[in-house]
């Protein structure tokens, strides 16, 4: 190992580390998030070059300037190719305006992306390194059933999935609780913000040190850095051929890490013009934006954007450290991050469910594009943004806004909206046929603690 990239908590009170070891440690011992020192910059040539590139091509350029010196570049190529085997559709809906979806893989969601990289990366390093891990995770609909797919079958690794059982649809569920082998799903009455607290305790309990535990949700910096990816990818396929283009993205957010995959894309030299932040009515981060105070919402409110549904995004510390400032794991501003950059760098904007609904109608009334609530949010979001700053809505200022999940994982909602069913994709079919498993347990960490070493 020659001088690898080394990563720090974003509450700096842990010791740096090496890729892999952040990447199956999961969340820092002292709660923080892993965050790398330096952030590689690509150069615009390498930026130019990738529109001549296949998606696992692109992949295997962002992640390996992460990885560099602890992975050999041949196995990442082995790996990116292997988790990238299907489409990333770039939807036309009028001028430059466009909608990346990123619903099109194995559990049609945008997980698939970061589930799928990091799984191979964990299995890899655990096949050379030898032991087991236990990946504790909370999910508020996608992420459970991207996890739960991207590491079925490992040998060396176990799954336990946290959800909150009035939260999730039914299809997001069985794809979680119908995989049975080394995946286990853990329901509970709660919020998703209590399924994540339960986890982040179990990481720093003393108690539970022999389970060797890791992170599969967005705390993960294995999770993070693959989401760099699509930004690129997008880019690349959509730039002017002169080069001279800077890209508006619209992001819907709820943990904030699909938001920071795209602000790190920005750091690594990606020209964009401004990242649109779009949340439902969990609006804690758009008011910190206009009052530079931040509060958490507790409890968090009940939106049909039902993955967005945080009332205390984890990646905020992320965000806040890219800019300067330090926010701890229980929402407390230690420092504050640069504003004037942030907003400069961010338009932030939180849409209610009445006008998530109505944007539904209208993008398919106006264009025939299927949006689902929380790819409305985001298309919403950059309407917003358009509105508000005219230049934008030029023809010729490429906009392109993330659809991070299938219609068809929100029937009911699709069906009152617009009276009809979306076709299933592939990953979809013959769901309803299969039996589920899994367990249900109170909002306690007791007995969370007993369950977990009972059960393993």
């Amino acid at each position: 190992m020659k001088n690898p990239l080394l990563y720090y908590s974003t509450n700096r009170q842990s010791p740096l580390l090496t890729f892999e070891k952040a990447l199956l440690k999961g969340q820092a011992p002292d709660r923080g998030l892993y965050m790398p020192e330096k952030i590689p910059v690509l150069t615009t040539d390498q930026i130019m070059a990738m529109r001549e590139m296949e998606y696992h091509e692109i992949a295997s350029i962002v992640i390996g300037s992460f990885l560099k010196d602890v992975i050999d570049c041949e196995i990442l190529k082995s790996l990116v190719r292997d988790a990238y085997n299907y489409e990333v559709p770039l939807q036309h809906v009028y001028d430059r305006k466009y909608v990346m979806r990123l619903d099109q893989g194995p559990t049609a969601s945008f997980k698939d992306f970061a589930g799928r990289m990091m799984g191979r990366l964990m299995n890899h390093y655990l096949a050379e390194q030898g032991g087991e891990l236990l990946i504790l995770t909370a999910t508020s609909g996608d992420t459970g059933s991207a996890i739960a797919n991207a590491f079925y079958g490992f040998e060396n690794i176990k799954v336990l999935v946290l959800f909150p059982t009035g939260e999730v649809t039914s299809r997001q569920r069985k794809q979680m609780t119908t995989l049975g082998r080394n995946i286990q799903i853990l329901g509970l009455d709660a919020k998703f913000d209590d399924c994540q607290t339960l986890v982040k305790q179990a990481f720093s309990d003393p108690d539970l040190a022999h389970l060797s535990l890791s992170s599969a949700n967005s705390i993960n910096i294995g999770r993070l850095i693959p989401q760099i990816v699509y930004y690129f990818y997008a880019y690349s396929r959509l730039r002017n051929v002169s080069g001279n283009d800077e890209v508006v993205f619209s992001v819907p957010s709820g943990n904030f890490g699909d938001m920071m995959g795209g602000m790190l894309a920005g750091k690594m030299g990606l020209p964009v013009r401004k990242f649109v932040i779009a949340t439902n009515e969990n609006d804690e981060f758009p008011v910190f934006m206009k009052e530079q105070i931040y509060r958490k919402i507790e409890p968090s409110k009940n939106c049909i954007s039902s993955a967005m549904n945080v009332g205390h995004p984890s990646n905020l510390a992320r965000l806040f450290a890219l800019y300067g400032g330090q926010l701890d794991e229980k929402g407390q501003m230690h420092s504050q991050p640069d504003i004037e950059q942030l907003r400069k760098d961010i338009f932030a904007v939180s849409v209610t469910d009445a006008e998530t609904k109505n944007t539904i109608k209208q993008a398919w009334d106006k264009y025939q594009l299927l949006l689902e609530p929380h790819g409305a949010v985001g298309w919403c979001g950059l309407q917003e943004f358009i509105e508000q700053n005219p230049d934008a809505g030029h023809p010729d200022q490429l906009c392109i806004s993330l659809e991070t999940a299938h219609p068809a994982k929100f029937p009911e909602q699709i069906r009152d909206i617009l009276g009809f069913d979306p076709e299933l994709p592939p990953s979809l079919k013959g769901l309803e046929e299969k039996s589920e498993q899994y367990d249900l347990l109170e909002n306690d960490y007791k007995a969370f603690n007993n369950y977990l070493k009972t059960k393993y």
